[in-house]
């Protein structure tokens, strides 16, 4: 596959990245959940990904989600779909990301997808690395198909890995980590992949900030 023009996409990646995380303080307000006391190993995280025609929720759509659920690390529920966005995917991400008009030509649209995603997601405590990026571009499809929003407690492995490993690598991409600490399963700029490499960093960096006394999701929610 041609690689995309690596300096434009440093840029566009930098920048969306601080975009996710301004929306994660800003804009989605994550309640705590009625079980913060619960202990690690007994909560439900559902790690989620999404790929997009772009980098800006609106104007850009949806190409493929990916929900995976886990409790005390084994897997107990999962979802993944290709998305029909409905406009054409710019070349750029498709070079990035595999996927292209042809790809998604008869995939679901989004309005039909969003019912199992949300379904899969349930009350779980919602993972993503730079996971303000995937929650925008779901809460502007789910606003833009009257569904109600999701207001899941919400933890971003980027924010763990700058705090627990950050003097270990040299950025903390989700492909540098998964190189560094030798997770199972790599990244590869596809949704249920990428939610497998994610999924393995939680559970990696939660055994790491067990160090530090976070023993329970408030600890979690609140490191």
């Amino acid at each position: 596959m041609k690689q995309p023009n690596s300096t434009i996409l440093q840029v566009v990646l930098v920048e969306t990245e601080a975009k996710s995380e301004n929306y994660l303080e800003h804009g989605h307000r994550a309640e705590l959940a009625a079980h913060a006391e619960e202990l690690l190993y007994r909560v439900t995280f559902v790690v989620i990904d999404v790929e997009t025609t772009g980098w800006e929720p609106g104007p850009d759509a949806l190409t493929e989600v990916a929900a995976v659920s886990f409790t005390g690390g084994e897997q107990c529920g999962a979802y993944h779909s290709l998305v029909d966005p409905g406009v054409h995917i710019p070349d750029i991400v498709s070079e990035l990301t595999g996927i292209d008009d042809k790809l998604v030509h008869g995939a679901p649209d989004i309005s039909v997808v969003l019912p199992e995603l949300v379904e899969t997601i349930g009350d779980g405590v919602l993972v993503g690395h730079n996971v303000g990026f995937d929650l925008s571009f779901i809460d502007a499809a789910l606003t833009e198909n009257s569904f109600d929003g999701i207001c899941n407690p919400v933890v971003d492995t980027l924010h763990l890995a700058r705090r627990l490993v950050r003097d270990d690598v040299i950025d903390c991409k989700l492909a540098t980590l998964a190189r560094r600490l030798r997770l199972d399963h790599s990244p590869s700029h596809r949704a249920l992949e990428d939610v497998l490499a994610t999924a393995d960093l939680l559970h990696a960096l939660i055994e790491r900030a067990t160090g530090y006394g976070v023993l329970r999701l408030c600890d979690l929610l609140s490191f």
